[in-house]
């Protein structure tokens, strides 16, 4: 162990994979954060512990199983020239839940309600447990996504461990902060369900053999909260000026 982290191609490796993960778990970071954010506050902070604590397990169980992981690699049956695996039936059932996710997660946020509020499956005061149980399963399928990636990346098994160790704590770290300003800013929180409904089209894209990389979405992402960011700062730069006005009238 000591001679492998002794090796300066084994901590580039290191460096590259962890940096790859940190970008893989934005997507799930922010998935967990919009969930965790339909809570009572007070369940909140537990919620999204729980769901970055099953993304670890998740991926350093599959990386000890990477045999079985491999497997999901094999083709099931051809559909024209196309090989369907099980990693492509996972990924287009994960792909359209985020998209189904995604879309009713808009619409509640756009369309002013009508009449008496239908309760949901995940309302404000819901379920933890529900909140828990679609983070998990929305965590299979970024925890595979992650593994093929890092076996594509590196070869070694514990380089893989330290990689996902430091990418998840990074997650741990900025949950708080990320999740609160997501709920802060209702622009920001369409955008990132926007996002998340842009990783449904592209896994289910995936799925059926048409690869995207996912370096486009990323740009397109932070161009919008780039440019949504400065409309902030414009509004903010506004509704001061209009106070000072009102207060000197």
């Amino acid at each position: 162990m000591l001679e492998l982290f002794s090796s300066p191609a084994t901590w580039s490796a290191l460096l590259s994979l962890t940096a790859m993960e940190v970008v893989l778990g934005i997507d799930n970071l922010i998935f967990i954060s919009v969930l965790a954010g339909r809570l009572p506050e007070s369940q909140r902070n537990l919620v999204t512990r729980v769901g970055i604590g099953a993304a670890l397990v998740l991926r350093i169980g599959m990386l000890f199983g990477i045999s079985w992981v491999m497997q999901l690699t094999a083709v099931l049956f051809n559909v024209g020239d196309h090989g369907v695996t099980w990693k492509h039936v996972i990924l287009f059932a994960g792909g359209l839940f985020l998209m189904w996710k995604s879309t009713t997660e808009i619409y509640e946020k756009v369309e002013p309600p009508h009449g008496e509020a239908t309760p949901s499956f995940f309302s404000e005061g819901g379920s933890a447990a529900g909140a828990i149980a679609q983070i998990i399963l929305v965590d299979m399928v970024f925890s595979l996504d992650s593994i093929v990636t890092a076996v594509g990346m590196v070869d070694d098994v514990p380089v893989m461990v330290v990689a996902m160790l430091v990418a998840v704590g990074s997650m741990l770290v900025f949950a708080g902060s990320i999740g609160a300003f997501v709920e802060k800013h209702p622009s920001m929180k369409i955008l990132a369900l926007s996002f998340l409904l842009l990783i449904g089209v592209l896994l289910v894209a995936e799925a059926l053999g048409q690869h995207v990389s996912k370096g486009y979405i990323y740009f397109a992402m932070g161009f919008s909260v780039l440019v949504e960011l400065l409309n902030m700062r414009f509004r903010q730069r506004s509704r001061r000026s209009l106070l000072r006005g009102g207060g000197g009238a």
